[in-house]
């Protein structure tokens, strides 16, 4: 009778242990989804003036024959805007590594080659201080330690990575439990006994359990003393091997908003111990020509669903989007078009991610929602690389355009304060160079022709069924998936 007794006692406390533990992951959980972010985070910074805009853009297009051409400017231009600056560059990528897993779509070893370039400047110019900020995936989240980046440290340059515990949790389901106690467990980059999936060295389980969080520095910006000025670079690419024949767009802003972007910068560093200081505050835009605001995370989304709404009958959005998955974002672009705004999204297949095949998601689904209801749909044409431009541009008939460019996916997760992202708002009219760069740009992907194959439209026997669309919702909306 007695040791039915202990018997009992012993189970109710095993049940009052796994209640207590499901209150403390749900309460851990909740909180890491509403807790406060840093100031500085889904931010819109003020309009300036733009000086000495340039757009940069990486294409791959295909000829008669199916061979593969390349047209990149974007890390020519990077090489070039550190090879000039004397005093400071700060440079903040998300993806900076040599891995490409199972792609063989290496055209460039960016790693490497912009690795070298920010040491060769650090020789020449010893005054030069360089901070390289990045994403913690690269060391698989403490689990490995790349050569490039012990190369960098050695040489004086100072790398760190991202305190990604300042960020809401976008998998609140596993953060709960992570934040619990498993987050203080940290790693080490010489014990790894797994295989790594990205065909890198081998790594810790810690290494796969802190990589189920799904949150990141998704960042991709480049700032350089210039003469007596700052430039900065906004793109969508990431100086990463397996991304080197990726499809990408980018800005090259001299100026005020240059500063801007430091100072963001500047807040993401601080959250490692590092301090950047800023120079005298830039002042507001003024005049009629070109004008630039930096936008950050959810500020992004703000000014994204602030471009489709001032669109009106008459006006064209063309959107450029690696995954379109963001429902808001969506629907905004569905009553676009009930109010006889013409509608045009390139969209990639979403077939392949870090050298990995893909079942389609997000994009096959949205596509066809979109064009049940009017939407013209191309797909980029993509053998191993990606379409990862994220470009959403308003051509207003009156001819003041906007376009919006840089980082972030079209996604919960890049919009929605998860992630770190950085993008540009740019209002300029229609006949300013860059804007008719912009739209040259987005023909020539959309326009495809047999000797200079880019895109291909949507067929009605791709058409996706329930089951996917409902199943790319229920991701989107828990954060149980990859994009």
């Amino acid at each position: 009778m007695q040791g039915r007794r202990k018997g009992a006692r012993a189970k109710r406390l095993v049940v009052w242990l796994l209640v207590l533990l499901l209150l403390a992951w749900g309460t851990m959980a909740l909180w890491q989804t509403i807790k406060p972010l840093p100031d500085t985070v889904g931010k819109a910074w003020p309009l300036r003036t733009a000086e000495d805009i340039r757009f940069l853009s990486d294409r791959t297009w295909y000829d008669a024959r199916g061979q593969r051409h390349l047209d990149q400017q974007i890390f020519d231009e990077v090489l070039s805007m550190i090879a000039q600056a004397r005093q400071l560059v700060v440079m903040d990528m998300f993806l900076f590594n040599s891995l490409s897993g199972d792609n063989p779509s290496v055209s460039r070893h960016l790693a490497d080659q912009l690795s070298q370039a920010l040491i060769d400047a650090r020789q020449q110019h010893p005054q030069l201080r360089v901070v390289v900020i990045s994403d913690p995936l690269n060391t698989f989240y403490g689990g490995v330690m790349p050569e490039h980046f012990r190369k960098l440290q050695d040489s004086g340059i100072e790398v760190l990575f991202t305190d990604l515990d300042r960020l809401r949790a976008s998998n609140p389901l596993w953060s709960g439990l992570w934040h619990l106690g498993l987050d203080r467990l940290g790693n080490d980059p010489e014990g790894g006994w797994l295989p790594n999936i990205f065909k890198g060295p081998d790594v810790t389980l810690r290494s796969y359990l802190a990589m189920l969080n799904f949150r990141a520095n998704h960042r991709k910006t480049l700032v350089v003393d210039q003469n007596d000025t700052w430039s900065a670079l906004i793109t969508s690419a990431n100086p990463h091997d397996g991304s080197s024949r990726h499809g990408n767009v980018a800005l090259r802003i001299s100026g005020n908003l240059a500063l801007d972007v430091l100072a963001s910068e500047a807040t993401v560093a601080g959250w490692g111990g590092v301090d950047i200081e800023l120079p005298a505050e830039p002042v507001a835009a003024s005049g009629d020509g070109a004008q630039v605001q930096l936008v950050t995370e959810s500020a992004i989304r703000d000014a994204s669903l602030a471009l489709i709404a001032d669109a009106e009958s008459g006006d064209r959005l063309d959107m450029a989007a690696f995954y379109l998955a963001h429902r808001p974002l969506i629907d905004a672009l569905k009553q676009a078009v009930e109010r006889g705004v013409q509608i045009r999204v390139l969209l990639d297949p979403n077939r392949e991610a870090f050298g990995f095949a893909k079942g389609g998601l997000p994009n096959q689904p949205v596509a066809t929602e979109l064009h049940d209801v009017g939407i013209a749909v191309r797909w980029c044409l993509t053998a191993g690389e990606q379409c990862h431009s994220k470009v959403l541009h308003l051509v207003r008939a009156n001819g003041g355009n906007k376009v919006i460019l840089g980082s972030a996916n079209m996604t919960r997760r890049n919009l929605d304060d998860y992630n770190l992202e950085t993008s540009v708002l740019l209002k300029a009219p229609s006949d300013e160079p860059v804007m008719r760069q912009i739209s040259a740009w987005f023909e020539q992907r959309w326009e495809s022709s047999p000797e200079r194959r880019t895109s291909r439209r949507w067929r009605p026997a791709e058409r996706s069924g329930w089951f996917e669309n409902w199943r790319y919702r229920v991701m989107e909306a828990t954060g149980l998936s990859t994009f």
